[in-house]
């Protein structure tokens, strides 16, 4: 076959090209540090991508429920606490009006003060996280106490946040556990019922069992928030080590080796000059550069 002046060009030309290719995509790996910037540069890595990628949403996500989950519970402690101790101040309140010391304008006195302990208690009961009651189930948007209307509320509906793949905690404590449990009477009504007898000179002692009974259920109750507290602290940590080897085989999977990079630009470049020198001797101007 006859080689043509004409096809010895058309072949270096396309040489150069691919050489251009290879030197351009060597030095987007160099800037971008990452083996691909388009999918159809490597479709497996591309495709692999995606699927790493995804996960690592899903991941970020519950990390995001975990927050909030974290807020819900830890704001709901924090109440609980304080309700204990309300109560505890009711049992000393309770103990010393018993003892048969006090006339009736010092447990008169008494009831002032349990009086306020139950508002509180009330208060407490209605705790809010932003806009949102933590108490009342679902129902959020509600107020569980209402001591002018003697209402609480009966939600039963758990507070329930997906914090990895198929597993859902309850956050929450609900207002008919936290203030009667099994008692048969909410705590604000056994109160109501102790503020009036030492109003009237009642009889105080029976009330210790039932004030001891209500501080044991508000215990109770922090204790199963707690254990599902750690739960999700298990949780967290598992899922902030399924993040690390998340992003780990993105990195593996997407980014450029950079030393590897390196020696493939400069073996490109020097390929690329040695193309350009051939070339400048193939395609000379005139017959009698050939010729000389």
């Amino acid at each position: 076959m006859r080689v043509t002046q004409s096809m010895l060009t058309n072949n270096m030309l396309r040489n150069l090209s691919s050489s251009y290719e290879r030197l351009g995509k060597y030095q987007e790996q160099l800037n971008t540090q990452k083996k691909i910037t388009k999918p159809s540069d490597d479709p497996v890595v591309a495709i692999k991508g995606m699927r790493y990628r995804t996960d690592l949403v899903e991941i970020e996500q519950y990390q995001r429920n975990l927050s909030e989950a974290y807020t819900w519970m830890e704001s709901a402690d924090d109440a609980m606490d304080k309700m204990t101790l309300a109560l505890q101040r009711v049992r000393e309140l309770t103990v010393q009006a018993s003892t048969g010391t006090n006339g009736p304008d010092e447990k008169a006195n008494i009831a002032v003060e349990v009086e306020q302990l139950k508002e509180h208690i009330a208060t407490i009961a209605n705790t809010k996280v932003g806009n949102k009651f933590i108490f009342n189930g679902t129902n959020t948007t509600e107020a569980p106490v209402n001591l002018g209307a003697n209402q609480i509320s009966s939600s039963t509906n758990d507070v329930l946040l997906e914090v990895s793949k198929g597993v859902q905690v309850n956050v929450n404590v609900k207002t008919s556990d936290l203030l009667k449990g099994s008692n048969t009477k909410d705590i604000f009504t056994e109160l109501t019922y102790l503020i009036n007898d030492l109003k009237s000179d009642g009889d105080i002692g029976k009330y210790l069992d039932t004030v001891d009974s209500h501080l044991s259920n508000v215990v109770a109750n922090r204790a199963n928030l707690g254990a599902r507290y750690n739960r999700i602290e298990l949780i967290d940590d598992r899922l902030g080590s399924q993040e690390v080897i998340a992003n780990k085989i993105i990195s593996e999977n997407e980014d450029a080796e950079m030393e590897k990079v390196i020696i493939n630009l400069t073996t490109a470049e020097a390929v690329h000059r040695a193309a350009l020198g051939v070339g400048s001797k193939i395609m000379q101007p005139t017959l009698m550069d050939f010729l000389r």
